[in-house]
């Protein structure tokens, strides 16, 4: 497969809208993951075109005697590309957005950490608009490559590469690059020995519950100090914390975050799985489906109010999503043929779900389970199923 089959055409619908509506737009996610590819793609031809590399020497050098003239200057789309490198472009930009007539748009990309996020939220608050670039999806790839992206992940390149071993030295070079280099640019102090360590730990507790203080004993830290590697990581877009949903339902919840890999391939890697066969017969087979397909759910429908729910008696709910005052729930099951368990039931019944999907790898065609739950294969599911169920009632 070439590059040229795999097509972005949602993103770039999302990232059209935005620069239309906004003067700001900034492009968040995880380094490789395609930003710049995507952000070339939706510019390629025009002629109102400035394009900053703030990772090359000239790009910096560009910006770095008199940038607010230099910016003041320009016209039309502004793409300034690796923005964390130049912080201080943030308070620049915020009096450019507020010009009469808007003379030019701006489109920052970058890989996301919490230094980039402050300073967007606290220089461009009300003039930026932002849009989450996740790794290939099955809407790009096709669901017929569906065990290919789950076991390579959907960093482009190792998902692209010739085949399983070459995209496990992709992700090698990652791993490397990523801690040696782009951390540090970040202006993060941290060993890159001891975040690998943690990175790697964090494969093993993929899909469960956080437990800071379990993880920082077994690597010899605080927890303050295994917070702070957590940080990074979610920070930059290559760990996620899927908070919990409670409320008065008179039972015990849990109440801290669930831990996951945003992306299978590197989770398969740091779990030493080198191939679909030794996956399926791996113990971690579950968690691994589990999260790769949160990740394909929430790429398509976005990650706002988006929670797992879970009782301290066991009863639980992979994924809720709360959309309009409407509550749908996900289970995510590797068997081919879900069946109906008493932890649905509950869940439906205690969280007043509008509707239950039970979503497996399987080619099966949706069939009910109950009168508000489905099994449905993850390649078929799509969001306009959320409004489908528009008019069902909650019992």
């Amino acid at each position: 497969m070439q590059h040229t089959e795999i097509s972005r055409k949602s993103l770039m619908e999302a990232l059209a809208l935005r620069c239309a509506e906004s003067p700001v737009t900034v492009l968040l996610g995880a380094r490789q993951v395609g930003k710049t590819t995507l952000a070339r793609l939706f510019t390629q031809g025009r002629a109102d075109l400035t394009w900053f590399d703030l990772e090359t020497t000239a790009g910096m050098e560009a910006l770095r005697a008199m940038p607010e003239k230099t910016l003041a200057d320009k016209r039309g789309l502004v793409v300034l590309d690796e923005i964390q490198r130049m912080p201080e472009l943030f308070r620049i930009l915020r009096p450019l957005c507020d010009r009469a007539g808007c003379p030019a748009r701006f489109l920052l990309l970058g890989s996301a950490s919490p230094e980039l996020v402050r300073g967007v939220s606290e220089s461009l608050a009300g003039r930026a608009q932002f849009l989450q670039v996740p790794g290939l999806t099955m809407e790009e790839v096709g669901g017929q490559h569906q065990d290919r992206l789950w076991m390579r992940g959907g960093l482009p390149l190792a998902y692209l590469a010739k085949d399983n071993t070459a995209a496990a030295r992709w992700h090698e070079g990652f791993v490397q690059t990523f801690l040696e280099r782009d951390i540090p640019q970040l202006g993060l102090r941290v060993a890159a020995a001891t975040l690998r360590r943690f990175w790697s730990m964090a494969a093993h507790y993929h899909a469960q519950i956080l437990n800071l203080a379990e993880l920082g004993r077994v690597l010899g830290v605080s927890p303050g100090a295994a917070r702070h590697h957590l940080d990074i990581l979610c920070g930059s877009y290559v760990l996620r914390q899927l908070p919990p949903w409670f409320e008065n339902l008179g039972k015990r919840q849990v109440k801290t975050p669930k831990l996951f890999f945003r992306d299978t391939g590197l989770l398969h890697f740091f779990l030493g799985i080198e191939d679909l066969e030794s996956l399926l017969a791996h113990p971690r087979l579950g968690a691994s489906w589990e999260g790769f397909a949160l990740e394909q759910i929430l790429a398509q429908v976005g990650d706002r109010d988006a929670y797992f729910w879970a009782t301290q008696r066991g009863a639980e709910l992979d994924l809720l999503l709360v959309r309009r005052g409407r509550r749908f729930g996900f289970e995510f099951k590797v068997s081919d043929a879900p069946k109906l368990t008493a932890s649905m039931r509950i869940a439906l019944a205690d969280l007043k779900l509008d509707q239950l999907w039970v979503l497996h790898p399987g080619e099966a065609e949706t069939y009910a389970l109950h009168e508000r739950i489905e099994a449905c294969s993850l390649r078929h599911w799509r969001p306009a199923f959320l409004e489908a169920r528009r008019g069902r009632s909650v019992r």
